[in-house]
């Protein structure tokens, strides 16, 4: 992932789009979140407009990675913004559910 969000922060930078702050860097990260949202859709349940071809699955597949790929970009950015790494977002996370839920017995 480290690599994942140098090489973001680089290709980002040459072109000037890690200049935007954090509240413009929301906005890509909704509207990234929404065309996943019809990525998945697609892919499992097709779509339903006459004026598109039906795609392959293999096509579907690499469609949906690339919104997932767009979605972890703008979240390196936004992290960075921040000071901190994906990494240590996912560790942060680990650490608070742990904690909430350390009491319920596992299945």
């Amino acid at each position: 992932m480290k690599h994942f969000e140098e090489w973001v922060m680089q290709f980002y930078g040459q072109r000037n789009w890690t200049q935007y702050g954090v509240f413009e860097r929301m906005g890509f990260l909704m509207e990234e979140t929404g065309e996943l949202a019809q990525a998945v859709r697609t892919y499992e349940i097709g779509r339903d407009r006459p004026d598109e071809a039906v795609k392959p699955e293999p096509v579907l597949k690499e469609e949906l990675m690339g919104e997932l790929g767009d979605i972890l970009a703008n979240l390196a950015i936004l992290a960075d913004k921040y000071g901190f790494t994906l990494e240590d977002a996912a560790k942060a996370h680990q650490h608070k559910l742990l904690k909430r839920f350390e009491a319920e017995p596992v299945n």
